[in-house]
């Protein structure tokens, strides 16, 4: 393993992170304290719980998942991207670099970079709601779990997408309507028995659902069947790229 290749890969997408700091990290913070502000207070004052949790503090796992799998997505495929369309991929691929060490250090860099901006949205949000964690441990699977397997995700579109219409697809028109169906800002009870049936094959569910039971205790789905999801798809993603 050329941990050297790995570390130098993971250090220049870090790099790029810190030329962008205002793209990076303080336009998602700005984007989910309006979110908090307008769900959270104008919506709020009107549903004031959900399952026994004031509605602020139940949309709160469902915005920083929100917000994690945007940066992983993101990160992870203009990282790999753009070195593809200004044609420096070629110096990779040229030297004594396997691909597992590529994957390692870009996805890294990327799922690196989600959890640096989902920790401070979860300290942000702490400002505006009462946040209680009951089960730390399971907090803390479920964040690093999905920053890797989204990253690694972002990283397949990132390979896949010849020119940048393609590479905004999924982050634009995919990605929004499986978190927003996905119960991040209700309960899937609260929809017809169609709707509940529906949404169990979004797969967005069972990450929001996981990440919401290791907070309050409560899930629409059994925490232990998200966590086999979420591996599973984290099996897939690996195996697509390794294809």
């Amino acid at each position: 393993m050329n941990f050297e290749a790995i570390k130098s890969i993971y250090a220049f997408e870090m790099a790029r992170t810190r030329r962008t700091l205002l793209q990076s990290v303080v336009s998602p913070v700005i984007t989910t304290s309006l979110y908090f502000i307008v769900f959270g207070a104008a919506i709020g004052s009107r549903m004031q719980e959900v399952e026994g949790v004031p509605y602020g503090a139940f949309i709160a796992p469902g915005l920083i998942m929100l917000t994690l799998l945007n940066q992983c997505i993101s990160n992870g495929s203009f990282g790999i991207y753009f070195p593809k369309f200004m044609g420096t991929i070629y110096e990779i691929l040229s030297a004594p670099i396997s691909m597992l060490e590529i994957v390692i250090g870009y996805v890294g860099a990327a799922a690196t970079k989600g959890l640096i901006v989902g920790t401070i949205i979860l300290i942000t949000a702490s400002f505006f709601v009462d946040i209680s964690i009951k089960h730390p441990f399971m907090m803390v699977l479920f964040f690093v779990l999905t920053a890797v397997t989204f990253s690694l995700f972002g990283f397949m579109i990132g390979i896949w997408a010849k020119d940048f219409e393609q590479l905004n697809l999924f982050p634009m028109l995919i990605i929004p309507p499986l978190v927003f169906l996905g119960g991040s800002f209700y309960s899937i009870d609260m929809l017809p028995p169609f709707w509940q049936t529906v949404s169990h094959f979004n797969p967005v569910l069972y990450l929001v659902s996981g990440f919401r039971w290791s907070f309050y205790e409560i899930a629409d789905v059994n925490p232990m069947i998200s966590l086999v999801t979420v591996l599973g798809f984290l099996l897939v993603c690996l195996s697509i790229t390794a294809w």
